[in-house]
């Protein structure tokens, strides 16, 4: 608590924000805990398959400028509590639609609408609050309290398929427990108080040549993050065979490592610079990428599978990195609004190359193998690391 004080003013909602991440990560905790297998297990998709569902699923994203620029009257807290209201309709659905490809496609749809809306105000009300100089340790700490809810809902996953079958209805029951806990989180969120007016940032698309650099960096880390987000928990379970609770273990692994690690990445973006740590977290990707795609040709499947596990983890933790890109707009924009405009812009340039990588993914993977998949990830972080190292101005 010491820390949030020290990190956020004491006049803004923090307090009240970081109750309803918390509990937005619990109910998504529970229902990315179990949507790997239920699309593998009960719905049937390929990896192929799997590569189009996040094609659609990504498309939110892409659309964000164009959703921000038609609520440029809102203010950044009730853009957030919108997302939580199609998130909870996207949850709700995955509970009551029949098992189809096309029908859960769209669900997955309804949720990453409300996922992406959240996105990009999440970050940005960190920000907002946070005291000057903060910055980085602000997201940090958000980061952190979202963990704290994805872990508890991933330890949950583990403890009821400890004890019940996997099944079509254990499947909905999880799912509707995850969209009540949603709504739970929605209504915490209404505490949460801001208004702004109409402002040309909001209004149209906003492109600035300033930002150009980091505009680069969201497409060469949306590309390389989306390998691992898409693919990683697919390889184990298509794969190596991993059932729920085992995914649902190694995402638990994952948050606790990203709680403690998110804090202390966000504090040395805010010591080190953004351009320091956005340059060095690639020398970990290049040995993430390449074990996780070659490990089955170097070690017995069952140490492979191990492998890839703690390597898995290893990518969620300098993932965290990105945390320094949204440092780096605070430190160049000339204002809140210009923050809030540009972090959102490039949430959809990211997505500008996520969706082909999404849906191009899963053709690789069954075409040329998954090492060509991850060999490919390591390419794209290089290129990251390597455009980073070009700013001249560090935090």
């Amino acid at each position: 608590m010491k820390r949030l004080e020290a990190a956020f003013r004491p006049e803004s909602r923090y307090r009240a924000f970081f109750l309803s991440v918390i509990t937005f990560g619990l109910g998504y905790g529970l229902y990315k805990g179990v949507l790997d297998n239920y699309l593998a297990e009960i719905v049937g998709m390929s990896g192929f398959d799997k590569g189009v569902s996040e094609f659609f699923r990504e498309i939110p994203g892409l659309l964000l400028v164009f959703i921000l620029a038609a609520l440029y009257t809102f203010s950044a807290e009730r853009i957030f509590k919108l997302g939580a209201l199609f998130m909870l309709a996207g949850m709700a659905a995955h509970a009551l639609v029949p098992v189809s490809r096309v029908l859960v496609i769209f669900c997955i749809f309804l949720y990453s609408l409300g996922e992406h809306m959240q996105l990009g105000m999440r970050n940005t009300l960190s920000l907002e609050y946070a005291r000057e100089g903060r910055g980085g340790e602000a997201l940090g700490l958000q980061n952190a309290a979202q963990k704290i809810g994805t872990l508890a809902g991933f330890l949950l996953i583990v403890g009821v398929f400890a004890l019940v079958k996997a099944s079509p209805e254990t499947y909905r029951a999880v799912f509707a427990v995850s969209a009540a806990i949603v709504g739970l989180g929605f209504v915490s969120s209404l505490r949460m108080k801001g208004s702004s007016a109409p402002d040309e940032h909001k209004r149209r698309f906003y492109f600035r040549k300033k930002f150009a650099k980091y505009y680069m960096l969201e497409i060469f880390y949306g590309a390389r993050k989306q390998v691992f987000f898409t693919f990683g928990p697919y390889v184990l379970v298509l794969f190596y065979g991993a059932d729920a609770m085992t995914i649902s273990a190694l995402f638990a692994v994952s948050s606790i490592c990203g709680f403690f690690a998110s804090p202390a990445v966000g504090r040395l973006i805010d010591r080190l610079g953004y351009k320091t740590v956005m340059v060095a977290d690639t020398l970990i990707l290049v040995v993430v990428c390449f074990f996780y795609g070659f490990a089955h040709h170097i070690f017995p499947m069952p140490v492979a599978f191990a492998v890839c596990c703690v390597n898995y983890v290893l990518d969620s933790v300098i993932s965290l990195a990105s945390m320094a890109s949204n440092v780096y707009v605070q430190d160049i924009s000339d204002s809140p609004d210009e923050v809030r405009a540009t972090i959102s812009t490039g949430v959809s340039v990211n997505h500008l190359i996520t969706i082909f990588i999404a849906l191009f993914g899963g053709w690789i993977w069954k075409t040329l193998g998954i090492e060509t998949l991850f060999v490919l990830s390591a390419i794209l972080g290089l290129a990251n690391s390597a455009y980073a190292a070009t700013i001249k101005k560090s935090g």
